[in-house]
């Protein structure tokens, strides 16, 4: 996260000689279960960039392979009850959905706002490759949880959803900071 947000400065100052303000978001990503939410599994930093919100992640704990990845509609990461069973952060509500679309195509299709990029953890439990939404800027994050998924996602409505899978971490944003 660091080493991003240095390269990002580095660059600025390379190109115009000044230091140029980078604004960034950190967010805490915590387990979460049917009774509630637990502990911190690391952060991910949300940055504007030209070619949309730049998302890397810090995370441990995890097992290698893919995750679904989602900007859920509500600011909760509460359990709630479902046909009256209590499920883990379902108080963040559906994916994000500002028009109305009710599809789920991927970050890069004209669906749901909140499908962002699968997370990959690599074989050593580490996120490497940040990713990217290219409709959403840091202020959309604002009163909305991510939410990271146990599984993979198809970016397809069958199965429903994209087959993510259950709701296993979320983070909710704090403020801007601002990092020079």
């Amino acid at each position: 996260m660091k080493g991003f947000l240095a390269m990002l400065f580095a660059l600025a100052l390379a190109i115009t000689g000044n230091a140029i303000p980078v604004h960034a978001e950190v967010i805490s990503l915590h387990s979460i279960s049917p009774e509630g939410v637990g502990q911190s599994i690391g952060t991910v930093t949300a940055l504007d960039s030209d070619d949309g919100l730049v998302i890397e992640a810090n995370l441990t704990g995890l097992k290698p392979g893919e995750y679904g990845f989602h900007l859920h509609e509500n600011g909760s990461c509460q359990p709630g009850l479902q046909q009256g069973v209590s499920v883990a952060g379902l108080g963040a509500g559906g994916h994000w959905d500002p028009d109305n679309t009710g599809r789920h195509l991927g970050p890069f299709g004209d669906g749901h706002r909140g499908d962002l990029s699968r997370l990959i953890v690599s074989p050593d439990g580490r996120t490497t490759e940040p990713v990217v939404a290219p409709r959403l800027n840091l202020s959309d994050l604002q009163g909305h949880a991510l939410i990271l998924h146990s599984g993979g996602d198809t970016y397809s409505d069958e199965p429903p959803l994209g087959g993510g899978g259950a709701r296993m971490a979320c983070g909710l944003p704090e403020a801007l900071i601002q990092s020079a």
